[in-house]
């Protein structure tokens, strides 16, 4: 019977992108390509929609909750650099929520990148970087982490191991966890000495402070993995008036907790679960001020993700992880968001625009390039020629804007805007840049650089 639970929620907006896509001049700085890139009025728009009816409610609700039950939460920089850009109070009231005893600040992947399929030695200096920046804001250090979309692999796990985090989040899904239960602590790596025979000024500064970190935590990072179940239970179906567990109650749901067999037990929800996904009227609220009593009077304590792997590491049990990601996302594979020829071309061109950014080893634009990188843009396209719930659940998220424009223009204008980014970094090539006083004298090379 679980006696230990872990509640984790995920605080994050995208950056969306213009559309149609805008033309860009040739020679535009990198802060001008950005202007034509992203919609900055949508983005604010939607932000202050979902502070209003989310963020400041459920963060006033947690805060209020942490004198008896423990909370981990994570932070896309996607969502802070808008807080930062437009709410400031809002971003205070966050703070005060992290800052909180019983509050851990979870590392989460900070663009909400696909960025470990593009360089998984780039993957692992943001997320490195990532950890100063979320001490700097919150003044906690996170030493577990949660990849985008709480994706994970072999390899991932590899290179969070590199990265030096102590811990990692992912989802329970049956297809990778087989015979075993998302209700134990697991592991995938050994506890060898650490060693990479690998060169280059990135990969030694990683090893360098992965060094530091693993030497403290003495093991390779540990596993807490989502329940799939029981988190669905709240963070989809709780408003699903046809949804046989409806409505659902909070002794309810502590009693399904209480008697899940096994050591713990992870709750993973996005944080616009309260307030956005579920309004205020199905109940969620009230929902979930109800539950830390019921939870205590069945014997069941919260603890945060950190807490939860000293209280069960020594119990830890082995986890083999595939070569293709887990999810959350869709029915948990990576085809949830490359499952149709749109979203696999975009994957293509954020491929092209981000080694297109990095010959140019211009940092503003390799920047702009992780930011077109955002799994967010494979989300909201994943109904294109698809259907059923899944289908339904990206078009929600789809910005209504877009809809003028009919879907097979929504998909053609998504694409165009890489093409017009990779058109726009071209000319800042080191090469090209080094060659152009030539072109007032040999219009020929000049065709040629263009072309």
């Amino acid at each position: 019977m679980v006696a230990d639970l872990a509640v984790y929620t995920v605080v994050h907006q995208p950056r969306r992108l213009k559309l149609p896509a805008q033309p860009i001049p040739r020679g535009a700085t990198p802060e001008e390509i950005a202007h034509c890139l992203f919609d900055e009025r949508m983005n604010e728009r939607y932000f202050r929609k979902v502070a209003q009816y989310s963020y400041y409610p459920a963060a006033q609700m947690f805060l209020d909750l942490c004198a008896g039950m423990k909370l981990s939460i994570g932070f896309s920089l996607s969502f802070i650099r808008q807080a930062m850009s437009w709410d400031g109070a809002l971003l205070d009231l966050f703070r005060e929520l992290v800052a909180h005893e019983n509050v851990e600040l979870i590392g989460v992947e900070p663009y909400h990148s696909f960025l470990f399929l593009l360089d998984m030695p780039a993957f692992v200096n943001s997320m490195q970087d990532m950890v100063q920046d979320l001490e700097g804001i919150f003044g906690k250090r996170p030493v577990v982490t949660d990849t985008t979309e709480m994706c994970m692999s072999a390899s991932l796990y590899d290179a969070l191991d590199v990265a030096g985090f102590r811990g990692a989040l992912m989802d329970g899904r049956p297809w990778v966890m087989g015979w075993r239960e998302s209700t134990h602590l697991y592991r995938n790596g050994d506890d060898g000495p650490y060693a990479l025979p690998i060169e280059g000024k990135r990969t030694r500064r990683s090893v360098r402070k992965a060094g530091e970190l693993r030497e403290a935590r003495g093991s390779s990072p540990f596993l807490l993995t989502r329940h799939l179940e029981l988190s669905d239970d709240v963070g989809y179906r709780f408003s699903n008036r046809s949804w046989d567990g409806y409505p659902l109650y909070a002794n309810t749901y502590a009693d399904w907790i209480a008697h899940t067999w096994g050591d713990m037990l992870l709750l993973g929800w996005d944080f616009e679960t309260f307030g956005e996904h579920h309004r205020q009227d199905s109940g969620i609220f009230d929902f979930m001020r109800a539950l830390p009593g019921e939870l205590k009077q069945r014997n069941v304590d919260t603890y945060t993700a950190s807490e939860i792997i000293e209280r069960q590491q020594a119990q830890a049990h082995y986890l083999p992880l595939p070569v293709y990601p887990t999810t959350w996302a869709g029915s948990g594979g990576m085809e949830f968001f490359l499952g149709n020829e749109a979203q696999k071309n975009i994957l293509h061109l954020m491929g092209e625009v981000y080694g297109m950014a990095q010959l140019t080893g211009n940092t503003d634009l390799i920047d702009l390039a992780i930011w077109l990188s955002q799994s967010d843009n494979l989300h909201l396209i994943q109904w294109y020629g698809r259907s059923g719930p899944e289908a339904e659940v990206s078009a929600y998220f789809t910005p209504a804007e877009w809809w003028s424009l009919g879907p097979n223009r929504v998909i053609h204008e998504q694409q165009q805007v890489y093409i017009n980014a990779l058109h726009a970094m071209q000319p800042y090539v080191p090469a090209r840049l080094w060659r152009q006083p030539e072109k007032k004298t040999s219009r020929r090379k000049e065709a040629v650089l263009v072309n």
